[in-house]
């Protein structure tokens, strides 16, 4: 009870997210929208909507706070749906006794038909068949309508974004929780080093094509040429070494996934004004019927789906992988001009954690306090690979405690990392966001059947967490930005670069 009090005091609630752009806030309701049906074959969601009926007011007040005003009377809704279900089964309950006596005395009447004197029951059998026919017709009414409600509660409860942990900032504004590296600014003789664009930086040094990439597939799309695709490879490459350094096993997950085990996760086609987040996947007419297909918009969908419908044994976990992936997303271009560049593009290489834990609390109740911080732990490695990686690569950055209207619908909790971006002082006063870590707690296992065996046999949720490792567009502008050498014309490769590059030390314009 104190943790709930706790809880209320200071945060709010989480869902599954109507797939928000990546770095935007959703600033109108977001209520998610399916645009698919679910197959046969699809994890079956099993959602603990005994809490949501428990702490309604909790979970409305998550609701508004996450920007899910939508959603905010749904928890109130499963309440008088759950009601109305009970009052079914107690006006039913009548009826269901009445078919039972029937059927036993049907059983008993066809015994004594068989016997010779038993001939005057058969106008008695033949009375209870009717009866038991119309009851039948009766109690399959009131069994569709059971099913309808419990229907409509179990979709009502998966749109609830999941719970806000205790560390989020309720409202719009991030908290700044720590810095890597010092302010390039800070240094007078660096001032006049890093004032251009990295779209200036690549297209002079001949490693950035967006004429070309805009022939072929228009804006937000680009080509990386010569030492700008080496330098993609060797971001790539760096990413792989430090994870499995850190026993994060590898691996190389598909692009095309279905569309249910994307709402699973907590991302959804389309926001509430009808733009679209992520590409889906547009089918033939002989394959209207095949499940809905979209491009994965991270490598965090096809690794949770990896293990749905399977159940993990208490030894297992943590199962931590990191997956190196091409992601699609199809928002892209919608927040204007001052996006240009590789800062925000249509499809991109991004190196990314995804882990399965030990639920912190297992067997307690919601927001007790933990007793094994397994997911905490996890959080935190991936915090410190993200540090690691970006003080080795030499950027300046600052670290987020992000608010609960830039949750997507999954997280409980989420940190980004923002570096400085040279060119983009009259936006965000140059910060640009290059990683993000979640943790969704059994959100999505519980949306994707990804069970747990424990001690004793009982079957438990794992929690899963994600973070990026590293998105290449985002940190290759960072790189060229900030190591800049205006005099020489020449981009320095960071260090922990350069084996992966055969020792070359800096990008000059080829002559």
């Amino acid at each position: 009870m104190k943790a709930l009090q706790r809880f209320l005091a200071g945060q709010s609630i989480h869902q599954s997210q109507t797939l928000r752009p990546a770095s935007a806030s959703c600033r109108t309701p977001c209520p998610a929208r399916r645009t698919y049906i679910r197959p046969a074959f699809a994890p079956k969601p099993t959602i603990d909507i005994k809490h949501i009926r428990q702490n309604p007011g909790l979970y409305e007040q998550n609701c508004i706070d996450r920007n899910y005003a939508a959603h905010s009377k749904s928890s109130w809704r499963i309440i008088e749906l759950h009601e109305q279900w009970l009052a079914l089964q107690q006006s039913s309950r009548s009826v269901r006794e009445r078919n039972n006596r029937i059927r036993a005395s049907l059983a008993r009447t066809a015994s004594r038909v068989k016997d010779a004197e038993g001939s005057k029951a058969v106008p008695v059998k033949d009375g209870l068949i009717g009866e038991a026919k119309a009851l039948k017709t009766e109690l399959g009414a009131i069994e569709a309508q059971e099913t309808q409600l419990q229907e409509e509660m179990e979709s009502l409860a998966q749109d609830l974004p999941n719970l806000s942990s205790t560390h989020t900032p309720v409202g719009t504004e991030p908290e700044v929780v720590g810095y890597i590296n010092q302010h390039p600014e800070s240094n007078s003789s660096r001032l006049d080093r890093g004032r251009k664009s990295h779209v200036d930086i690549g297209q002079e040094l001949g490693i950035l094509d967006f004429s070309g990439s805009a022939q072929t597939s228009g804006w937000g799309w680009y080509f990386l040429v010569g030492d700008g695709a080496l330098l993609e490879q060797a971001l790539i490459q760096y990413a792989l070494s430090v994870t499995r350094k850190h026993g994060w096993k590898a691996v190389a997950p598909p692009s095309l996934v279905y569309a249910h085990i994307a709402s699973a996760c907590g991302f959804q086609p389309r926001d509430l004004n009808g733009e679209q987040q992520i590409y889906a996947i547009e089918q033939s007419e002989k394959d209207k019927a095949k499940p809905q297909l979209a491009l994965a918009g991270t490598a965090e969908i096809p690794l949770a789906g990896m293990k749905a419908n399977q159940t993990f044994e208490e030894s297992d976990l943590p199962l931590k992988t990191a997956g190196v992936s091409r992601c699609y997303r199809a928002e892209a271009g919608a927040r204007g001009a001052d996006t240009k560049g590789l800062y925000r593009v249509h499809e991109f290489t991004k190196v990314e954690m995804f882990a399965w834990t030990l639920p912190d609390n297992m067997g307690e109740e919601h927001f007790t306090t933990p007793t094994a911080p397994s997911s905490e732990a996890i959080f935190e490695e991936m915090l410190s690979i993200q540090k690691e990686m970006l003080e080795a690569l030499g950027l300046h950055c600052r670290i987020l405690e992000m608010p609960t209207t830039d949750l997507g619908a999954s997280a409980t909790r989420k940190l980004d990392i923002e570096a400085f971006f040279p060119s983009r002082r009259e936006k965000d006063e140059g910060w640009g966001e290059v990683t993000s870590t979640s943790t969704c707690t059994d959100y999505q296992s519980r949306r994707l059947q990804t069970r747990m065996r424990v001690k004793g046999g009982k079957l438990e949720f794992p929690y899963t967490l994600n973070g990026t490792a590293l998105a290449v567009p985002r940190v290759l502008a960072a790189i060229m930005e900030n190591h800049w050498d205006e005099q020489e014309r020449s981009v320095l490769i960071p260090e922990v670069l350069r084996p992966f590059m055969g020792g070359q030390e800096k990008i000059q314009a080829q002559h």
